[in-house]
C-alpha cells in the first residue's frame, strides 16, 4: 500500500461572504459604555423582580397571624403555602426574562 496523501489545503483569498459589520471609530469605548448601561439595566430589573417577589411572600406571616385558629385556618395556611406562591413566581420570572431579552436586544440593534 502506498503512502498516505497529505490532506488538501484550502486557501482563502477573498473577503468573507455576506455583510460585514463596520466598527465604530472608537469601538472599545462605545462597547464599554453599552455593556455598563446593559449591566445597570439588568441589575435594576433584577432588583424590581426581587421586590415583586419579596413583597407578597413577605406578607405571608401577617396573613397567617390574621387567620383564626381552627381546622379551616390550617387548610387555608396549606393552600397559601402550597398554591399561592407559584403564580407569583411564574409571572415574575416571565416578566424578568422578557425584560432581560428586550434589554439585550436593544444593545444588539445598535
Amino acid at each position: 500500500m502506498g503512502a498516505e496523501a497529505a490532506p488538501r489545503r484550502e486557501v482563502v483569498t477573498g473577503a468573507p461572504a455576506g455583510r460585514t459589520r463596520t466598527p465604530y471609530p472608537d469601538s472599545s469605548a462605545h462597547d464599554d459604555l453599552a455593556v455598563r448601561k446593559l449591566m445597570r439595566r439588568q441589575v435594576r430589573i433584577g432588583l424590581v423582580a426581587c421586590s415583586l417577589l419579596a413583597l407578597p411572600l413577605g406578607l405571608f406571616p401577617v396573613v397567617f397571624r390574621l387567620l383564626p385558629d381552627g381546622d379551616t385556618s390550617r387548610g387555608a395556611a396549606w393552600l397559601l403555602l402550597g398554591v399561592a406562591p407559584y403564580p407569583v413566581l411564574l409571572a415574575t420570572g416571565a416578566w424578568y426574562v422578557r425584560r432581560a431579552e428586550r434589554n439585550e436586544g436593544d444593545v444588539d440593534r445598535r
